[in-house]
């Protein structure tokens, strides 16, 4: 890993200059602003992704659809939205890059 650290810390730099991540900076800042919404989007957040990774019950479906049903006016507050969708835009971004580099060196696993 160290021989290509130098590389791995300029891919950073230039990740962290991309619009999607100046976006998503931009919006985490905005709604530290406001710490009680940012506290119920943190909430949302954690339930999202317990909802996400639980060992899948047979109702998953109702229940993703409850929640999402449940927080449609939470999610749709202006600041809540801009930062929920600069933050997925990030992860897809990162998830893609990942995806790219398993992609890459899978063929070598075979």
């Amino acid at each position: 890993m160290l021989e290509l650290q130098g590389e791995l810390d300029e891919f950073i730099v230039k990740l962290k200059d991309t619009k999607v991540y100046r976006e998503y900076e931009i919006q985490k800042n905005k709604i530290k602003e406001l710490p009680e919404l940012k506290q119920r989007v943190d909430d949302f957040r954690r339930r999202n992704y317990e909802l996400q990774t639980r060992n899948y019950p047979e109702n998953i479906y109702d229940e993703m659809e409850r929640f999402q049903r449940d927080n449609e006016a939470f999610q749709a507050i202006p600041q809540v939205r801009d930062f929920l969708q600069a933050e997925l835009a990030l992860c897809r971004m990162i998830q893609k890059v990942t995806t790219s580099i398993v992609e890459a060196v899978s063929e070598d696993f075979e």
